[in-house]
């Protein structure tokens, strides 16, 4: 019974955050700017100005929670596939760029609206935060995984840095993505492939490593030396 009524109360929860959050972009939308209050905004919208306060405790706070919602949405929707487990790193995180701006696409005017006042993808905006930290703790994991498979080139001090890295280019995709006008963002797509690509082209084991060993040999072994 005790079960039952945890899972009832969970579903109302839930229920509950998903019509603040639908209304909420609705009145952005509609509107152009944040509601003037949150009591106005929950007249507005036919609820109790204390059911929104248990489902987060400000506007800036439900901009975060919409968007930790996209990033956690397609993260778990990947874990579900039981493909994605066999996925080289390389895959795993094309797939993830896929899966993430299909999800966008579909919240394509919220998405546009909040980005409109964020320039530069190094600086970022607060309701990006908790979808950052969320963004290079997956990544980290990832990346991880490619270490301990010999996918990518331990390289000390540069490699601890490559969720970071990552995230610059996740901001150069959301702006390349926002400017996209080809059908069903084709060109996105593209960019996807060949910017991840390229990426691997450098982490990865390849002509870098071959390079730097190469120097190595040469500075250890030096000719006359």
């Amino acid at each position: 019974m005790e079960t039952a009524k945890k899972t009832s109360r969970k579903s109302a929860n839930k229920s509950s955050a998903d019509k603040i959050q639908s209304s909420y972009i609705e009145y952005l939308l509609t509107n152009g700017k944040r509601p003037v209050s949150v009591f106005k905004f929950c007249l507005d919208i036919g609820i109790k100005e204390d059911e929104f306060y248990q489902q987060i405790g400000s506007f800036a706070g439900l901009e975060r929670q919409i968007w930790s919602g996209f990033i956690e949405r397609t993260i778990s929707r990947l874990n579900r596939d039981e493909s994605f487990s066999t996925f080289n790193t390389r895959e795993k995180i094309l797939a993830f760029y896929y899966s993430l701006f299909e999800m966008l696409s579909h919240h394509r005017s919220y998405v546009l609206f909040q980005l409109e006042n964020s320039r530069k993808p190094e600086l970022v905006p607060e309701y990006l935060r908790s979808f950052k930290s969320t963004f290079e703790s997956f990544f980290q994991s990832i990346l991880n995984e490619g270490k301990a498979k010999g996918e990518i080139a331990k390289r000390p001090v540069i490699d601890a840095r490559y969720p970071k890295l990552f995230w610059l280019h996740m901001g150069f995709m959301l702006f390349f993505w926002r400017d996209d006008s080809s059908p069903g963002f084709e060109k996105t797509d593209a960019a996807i492939e060949k910017s991840v690509n390229l990426a691997f082209d450098l982490i990865g084991k390849g002509a870098v490593d071959t390079a730097i060993d190469f120097a190595k040999f040469l500075y250890q072994n030096k000719i006359g030396g």
